[in-house]
């Protein structure tokens, strides 16, 4: 297993996330199944989990703390708060002090531990200065709830702030073959100030498993059916990359989630590729990615093929790009309410 450079120590270059284990996109498993999966990703190195307080109305922590415990020592566990669905089904975003404190005492009781190793802004909340989030996150270091800070999808102006207050050890944001915004400017500035750069949403929602070849193949419920890359148009469009890729994972006697997950890794820097999964038959393909080593000609390839400008469609919808610094640096910009 491939590891990166995370402050002092070092952490497997894949992390589980935990998203997939309750109601989002498809079916989530049994109970059981998402434990098992916790348990086996333990086994084959994967030891970093990733959840929020958001997932499932606090329920996914809840989960893995079930899943852990009498074994919390062996894993390292990240959350994230600051963002969570009202009464109306509007997204509501807060990042006031005195919620810091409320929303991580939540957490830890869900998660059956008594520190986060890593605890995460999820998004910006635009009414607050991020100077004060941070500064009541810094005392949640200093009284010993939490180890290190992070922020997911802001802006290198909105990183370089809060790393003045306390350092930040991790960003997360969106990056895979078909998201790969970050490379203009995040990561650059996530090597220089030493933060880790975790990157979500590796296989584009599942789109790069191969495993989508229609909009017929979403569920009814499926909240993919309403991303634009997942459109028919574009979905047709860009399945004509995902086919290329395919053969080029065949080339190497592996899948293409695990040439998208090691493309990632492979890019440079501090980074962790964090891929959910909520399958036994699963975690085993994205831990074995961890191990694959791309050819420098595929890396060339992929690059060229994946170019930003081939891709169909956004990533979000207009209101959910506004909630994403990363993608609408002007924070001015951002709402609290779009759903």
């Amino acid at each position: 297993m491939k590891t990166t450079q995370f402050m002092n120590e070092r952490l497997p270059a894949v992390a589980l996330g935990c998203l997939s284990m309750h109601p989002f996109y498809a079916e989530p498993p049994s109970e059981a199944e998402s434990i098992a999966v916790i348990h086996r990703a333990r086994e084959l190195g994967v030891t970093m989990l990733d959840t929020s307080d958001v997932y499932a109305d606090g329920e996914n922590e809840s989960l893995i703390g079930r899943a852990i415990k009498g074994v919390r020592d062996r894993y390292f566990l990240a959350s994230k708060f600051g963002s969570f669905t009202n009464a109306q089904g509007k997204i509501v975003l807060n990042g006031r002090p005195e919620y810091v404190r409320q929303a991580c005492e939540a957490s830890l009781r869900r998660l059956g531990t008594e520190v986060l190793d890593l605890y995460y802004l999820h998004r910006v909340d635009p009414a607050v200065p991020i100077e004060d989030t941070v500064g009541a996150m810094g005392d949640l270091v200093a009284a010993g709830k939490v180890r290190y800070l992070g922020l997911s999808e802001v802006s290198t102006s909105t990183l370089r702030r809060a790393h003045g207050v306390h350092p930040i050890a991790a960003l997360q944001t969106e990056y895979s073959l078909w998201t790969r915004d970050v490379e203009k400017e995040i990561l650059g500035v996530c090597e220089a100030l030493g933060v880790c750069f975790v990157a979500y949403a590796v296989l584009g929602r599942g789109f790069l498993t191969g495993g989508i070849s229609s909009f017929n193949d979403l569920g009814a419920d499926d909240r993919r059916r309403t991303l634009p890359r997942f459109q028919p148009d574009n979905l047709e469009a860009n399945l004509r990359l995902v086919r290329e890729l395919k053969t080029m994972a065949e080339q190497l006697n592996s899948t293409p989630a695990q040439v998208a997950t090691s493309w990632v890794i492979e890019r440079g820097g501090r980074k962790i590729a964090l891929v959910g999964t909520a399958r036994l038959k699963r975690i085993e393909e994205n831990a074995a990615a961890g191990t694959l080593a791309l050819p420098p000609e595929m890396m060339d390839r992929l690059d060229v093929l994946f170019d930003p400008g081939a891709i169909a469609g956004a990533r979000y919808t207009p209101g959910q790009m506004e909630r994403i610094q990363t993608s609408c640096p002007d924070s001015a910009k951002m709402r609290g309410t779009d759903a």
